[in-house]
Order: structure tokens, then sequence, then C-alpha cells
């Protein structure tokens, strides 16, 4: 299996194209100041990811940014603090303002020189129209949670990327799909045989940041630090 061989990359956007830990921190400041709960940020992502990861499950057909405030209502009952609605709003509302990683513009117009480029994002369609401008390439395809009624790593996210795509006249060996998350992205893409490259945005880091840990077993086909390695894989 090569990288040439693929016809059309699927991705992840946040935590993959969108630095979603650095603005999910800075948009919580606010709240981690108010309650007094230090600076230790991976302990701060992990609190996220977990009371994310819970409200996805309850609530699947939720937009995102109304899931945000909600979590951002949950994290302050957790650190024991009153609840701002108006706090809650604004971070729900943040998605728009987290920045992309340095590499994702010049990687995605290299991409795009031999790619199709599809968006599977756990994100409602407002949200990502506030993201596009950062990510420098129209794609071809974008499919939300909100399109499918469902988080990753549910499976039916990876049914529906795998039925668009096979409407347009690609297989499922055509296309490989690159992520960060282990735990909504490659394990649900294992599970369904599609091809997957892991761009390790932690690799520097312990943990699991904003994400909850994956499944055991969990696999991916190739792995790189970052989408320029990626990119200059196949140039």
């Amino acid at each position: 299996m090569k990288l040439t061989d693929f016809k059309a990359l699927s991705f992840d956007c946040y935590g993959t194209l969108i630095d979603w830990e650095t603005g999910i921190l800075t948009a919580l400041h606010p709240l981690v100041r108010r309650a007094g709960v230090g600076s230790d940020n991976d302990a701060t992502l992990a609190e996220f990811a977990a009371h994310e990861s819970a409200q996805q499950a309850a609530t699947p057909d939720m937009p995102y940014a109304e899931l945000l405030s909600r979590v951002h209502a949950r994290l302050a009952s957790a650190w024991g603090v009153a609840d701002d609605p108006a706090e809650n709003e604004r971070f729900g509302a943040s998605v728009g303002d987290w920045p992309a990683f340095p590499d994702t513009v010049a990687a995605l117009g290299a991409l795009q020189k031999r790619y199709r480029l599809v968006i599977l994002s756990n994100v409602d369609r407002r949200s990502f129209q506030a993201t596009q401008h950062r990510l420098g390439v129209p794609f071809d395809a974008i499919y939300t949670a909100q399109d499918i009624g469902s988080y990753k790593p549910d499976p039916r996210n990876f049914a529906y990327l795998i039925e668009r795509l096979a409407e347009d006249g690609f297989q499922k060996s055509d296309f490989l799909h690159v992520a960060q998350s282990l735990f909504h992205d490659h394990a649900p893409a294992n599970a369904v045989g599609l091809a997957s490259a892991w761009i390790d945005r932690r690799h520097d880091a312990t943990g699991w940041g904003a994400t909850v840990p994956p499944p055991p077993g969990v696999h991916y086909d190739f792995r790189f630090n970052s989408l320029a390695e990626l990119a200059q894989s196949v140039l």
C-alpha cells in the first residue's frame, strides 16, 4: 500500500487541520480562571474530553455549537462554580476562532493537486463555515455530524462517508482517512475496513489531550507527525 495508490483523502478537521486544543484552552480560560482549577492544561483537556464524549453520546443529533455550550456548563458544575449562560454560549461559538496548525494551509494546497479532498467532521455546518477561511482550500465535499445525525466514532458517520463517495464513483479502496484522533477516527475506520493515516499532532506530548483514550487494538496504515510530512511524502 502506497500513498499514491489513493484518489481521495477524507480529513478529520478539529485536531488534525485545526489546532483545537489551543482553541479550546483559550476559550476555556475565563472559566478556568473563575474556577481556580490551576494551569494543568493536560488535565483541563482530559476533563473536556470526558464531558464532550459523554454529551455526544447523550445527544447525538445536537448541533456542535450547542453541544459545546452544554459541555461548558458541565465543566462549570464539575469545578464547583456558578453556571454562566452567556459564557457557555461564547464557548459554543468559539470554533471559528480556533487556529489552523502552521502547516495546514500549505499542505492542503499541495495535496489538492493530487487528491480529491473531503471533510468528515464532528461539527455543525455553521461552525465549519466559520472555520473554512482558515484552511485555505475549497473542499470537494464536506460531511458534518449535523448532516449525519451522529458523532464519530459512531459507525454511521463512516458509512455515510463511504456511501457519499460511492455515489461519486469512488470505491472504499480509493480513499484514505487522515486524522489525529485514534478514538474518534482510526478505531471506526478500522471497523469498516478503511485505510487511515495518523497525523500524530501530540507526538511530543503525553496523554490523549482533548480526546478520550482509544480502544485496544486500534491501528493505522501510515503515521506522520504533521500534515506537512504527509504532503512531502507524495510530492
